[in-house]
């Protein structure tokens, strides 16, 4: 079968990356989380993944996955009838990894990449692809009409490549539309978005973020009420989710915790919840 060539943007393209560093993970013996679906799309796409191999960050993307996939988790522990909105989902699978069979779920990002998750994935009865900027009112027109929450909203590897006005849009626009909401987001501080030309991965590509932050708590400044429920880097991640990590990977953690990197403490994966 001949494999497609995917016609993303700049940023889009940064999509392939968590999609090939979870089917790297899947063909590991002792891996982070199974993934057969990422697998079987990487085989179909036709690029040049193999710029990405043996990148430390590759197990950087896989732990910010399933600490967010824990989050999604916990919320549907809690809210069995939720809605997730997945923001820039790309070609994600989290929804195959958590699906407890009565969430409601939405699938957000720019066309071009929603139309290359429409060769992989189909919209179902509570699943749902939404092809537009997460800074456009429509599609959250779209998800409050369809169901009355409660909501989390993902958005993983997304916001720092906004620029900083763009980010309190969408901040304002959640927490307008979706009051009371829980928000998971990557944040950049100056020690990691200053060094992103020497990123492993996105040294690689053209893509660059534009937003840092430098302190999570600070999102409490551009909109009253925000909370920060959790904030961890990579090097700190919760005890219970570290303690369930093959040995290999804990040794690696506690020795890159050592280090100190700037690299490393910059960059922090948060969970909030919007006024």
């Amino acid at each position: 079968m001949d494999r497609m060539k995917p016609r993303l943007g700049t940023v889009q393209e940064t999509l392939l990356i968590p999609l090939y560093a979870r089917a790297v993970e899947n063909r590991k013996e002792s891996s982070l989380l199974r993934d057969t679906r990422a697998e079987e799309i990487v085989a179909a796409i036709d690029y040049d993944f193999a710029r990405f191999d043996g990148l430390p960050s590759l197990t950087g993307a896989m732990l910010r996955t399933l600490l967010f996939d824990r989050w999604v988790a916990d919320f549907l522990a809690a809210h069995p009838d939720g809605t997730v909105v997945e923001i820039g989902t790309g070609l994600n699978t989290r929804y195959e990894r958590v699906d407890n069979g009565r969430v409601t779920w939405f699938d957000l990002d720019l066309p071009d990449a929603i139309a290359l998750r429409a060769h992989f994935f189909a919209d179902t009865a509570r699943r749902t692809m939404i092809a537009a900027s997460v800074t456009d009112e429509t599609w959250a027109a779209e998800v409050a009409s369809r169901t009355d929450g409660p909501y989390l909203f993902m958005a993983e590897a997304v916001l720092p490549y906004l620029h900083e006005p763009d980010v309190r849009r969408v901040v304002d626009l959640l927490s307008g539309r979706f009051p009371g909401s829980l928000l998971a987001l990557d944040t950049a501080g100056p020690g990691f978005f200053d060094t992103q030309e020497q990123h492993d991965a996105l040294g690689k590509v053209t893509a660059r973020m534009h937003w840092y932050c430098p302190d999570p708590a600070g999102l409490a400044a551009w909109r009253p009420g925000v909370q920060v429920l959790a904030s961890h880097t990579l090097t700190s991640l919760p005890g219970p989710l570290v303690g369930e990590l093959p040995i290999s990977y804990q040794e690696m953690l506690s020795a890159l915790a050592a280090q100190r990197l700037p690299q490393a403490e910059g960059y922090r994966l948060n969970l909030l919840r919007l006024p």
